[in-house]
């Protein structure tokens, strides 16, 4: 059975809960709930286990903090044998418009820590992500306020859909491949 490793990009911890920089976390949530898998708390990350169309899907959410993603992506990448290109990286992303996923199978971290230490951890900048936009409406150096902040009402009333169709797009991707899911949701 093919296997693909699903990395939510997040913090974890009741301060972080709900705010732009956890959609990662998001995102596998309801992954795991569409698919009826439960997380438990194992080495690294919170970790879920789920077929889909034949397939073996792996969901973590690392709780070694964002800036250290890197080291849960490896460990469990390692652990399962998972080649790089069969896995997605769900992140936020601020030069995307709230709501907007942009898949990509390689590029740079744009400035994102937990992008980075995976690059630093797997050696390589070619890994497929899935980028969740979240805009960009705050004040000059307040960015990390922004980011570290919770959702407002209008976002909230929109994101469990923008989630949903995130959802849509890794799961396309494992059935279908990242060209097709990038041509259809990108």
């Amino acid at each position: 059975m093919k296997k693909f490793l699903f990395i939510g990009l997040g913090n974890i911890g009741a301060k972080y809960a709900n705010t732009r920089h956890n959609v990662g976390f998001a995102i596998a949530d309801e992954i795991a709930h569409s698919l009826n898998a439960n997380f438990t708390s194992q080495r690294y990350a919170d970790v879920a286990e789920a077929t889909y169309k034949g397939k073996q899907i792996i969901l973590i959410k690392p709780t070694t903090y964002m800036n250290l993603s890197g080291r849960a992506f490896r460990f469990y990448q390692e652990q399962y044998s998972i080649p790089t290109n069969r896995t997605l990286t769900f992140v936020d992303d601020l030069d995307l418009p709230f709501g907007k996923i942009r898949l990509k199978g390689k590029g740079s971290a744009a400035g994102h820590n937990g992008l980075k230490n995976i690059e630093e951890s797997i050696g390589t900048n070619q890994y497929p992500r899935l980028r969740f936009g979240i805009g960009s409406d705050f004040p000059k150096g307040k960015q990390i306020n922004y980011v570290l902040g919770t959702w407002n009402d209008k976002e909230q009333q929109e994101l469990a859909s923008y989630v949903n169709e995130a959802k849509h797009a890794a799961l396309s991707f494992v059935h279908h491949g990242l060209q097709n899911t990038m041509n259809e949701f990108n």
